[in-house]
């Protein structure tokens, strides 16, 4: 089970490269956005594995096969087998195979991952309702258009069993946030008045899968959003590294409720590479490797050494932002307000872009 405290964030005097044996890793906004790689994350793979963490990519985006996504991976300088990737669109073909005989027709709602993942499981995808599907499996593709939508309304609205690869409401790109498959979920719920079946994250289906397909025994859940991949690993009870280079930004962590909160805080996929410091935090006063922020009755933002040495500049506003956090949480905890994102201008050094 997760270990976190209600009101802090875990200590690991080791990396965590060296803690967990396989890191389980969201895509969007983790390794890349669109087309680009995210910054550091493909040193920071290689070098997480020269350490002996293995490592599985865990998305909820269901457009792509596995082998579509590891040649982007490779491509950005980040190896990997069309094995090492494990979509939404494989948890929700296991789900439906569970549920259906064999070749039985399946309406898809989706792209090529989708259909694949289908037939790998036995089933056969079918694209309308004049082929008599007896169920329906919707997940994101940039081609899903009105007349997918109005297929799949039809389909759900006759009582068909119903599965989503995912909720997600958004997809990062890199011209900002877009419609997720959440977003197209919602198009078809809000005819028919029916929900579906969710695979991926938060939903325990993705991470089953994944755990099954790598054998690990103490995995770590890294991601860039609260909604899925913190949220999905506190459902499993796994531990978890939130990871600022996506969706979450520094302002949506101050009000998160014991059961939000990141077991780990780092700003990208380096912090696999390094301990995770120890977070002292009460209601007036939080410190981390040698910052403070105190309420006195402003907040202030402290820097002092410590025994392990001088501060680290490099490392100021990360080590500041998880003593603020962690302070914010002591006082929701408590029942008091949480710390208003007015007080990330006292961090040191200029906010993230984005």
């Amino acid at each position: 089970m997760s270990r976190i405290p209600p009101r802090g964030l875990l200590t690991s005097p080791a990396a965590l490269a060296s803690v967990y044996d396989v890191a389980l890793l969201d895509l969007d906004g983790v390794v890349y956005i669109g087309a680009s790689g995210v910054e550091h994350a493909a040193e920071a793979l290689r070098a997480a594995r020269a350490r002996g963490m293995r490592t599985a990519f865990v998305t909820n985006n269901a457009s792509r096969t596995p082998q579509q996504v590891a040649e982007h991976m490779a491509a950005l300088g980040v190896p990997a087998d069309p094995e090492d990737i494990v979509t939404s669109a494989q948890a929700a073909a296991h789900l439906l195979a569970d549920m259906l005989e064999a070749l039985a027709p399946v309406l898809v709602i989706g792209g090529e991952g989708l259909r694949q993942a289908l037939q790998e499981r036995g089933l056969r995808p079918v694209s309308s309702m004049a082929e008599h599907p007896v169920a329906v499996a919707q997940g994101f593709a940039p081609q899903v258009d009105w007349a997918m939508l109005a297929e799949a309304a039809y389909a759900v609205a006759s009582g068909l069993p119903w599965v989503a690869t995912n909720l997600d409401l958004t997809l990062p790109t890199p011209r900002g946030l877009a419609p997720g498959n959440g977003s197209l979920v919602q198009v078809v719920a809000s005819v028919t008045g029916r929900e579906p079946v969710a695979a991926g994250k938060p939903a325990p289906p993705l991470h089953r899968e994944t755990v099954e397909r790598t054998g690990a025994s103490r995995p770590l859940v890294v991601g860039d959003r609260l909604d899925t991949d913190i949220a999905g690993a506190r459902n499993t009870g796994t531990d978890s590294l939130l990871v600022l280079t996506g969706v979450t930004r520094e302002a949506d962590l101050l009000g998160l409720g014991p059961a939000q909160r990141p077991s780990y805080l780092g700003r990208d996929l380096r912090s696999l590479l390094e301990p995770a410091p120890r977070v002292q935090a009460g209601v007036r006063e939080a410190s981390c490797a040698g910052w403070r922020v105190v309420l006195d009755p402003q907040p202030r933002v402290i820097a002092v050494a410590d025994a392990a040495g001088p501060v680290v500049s490099s490392d100021g506003r990360m080590h500041a932002l998880r003593a603020l956090c962690c302070l914010s949480w002591a006082r929701l905890d408590a029942g008091a307000p949480p710390l208003g994102a007015e007080v990330l201008d006292l961090l040191p050094g200029s906010p993230p872009a984005g």
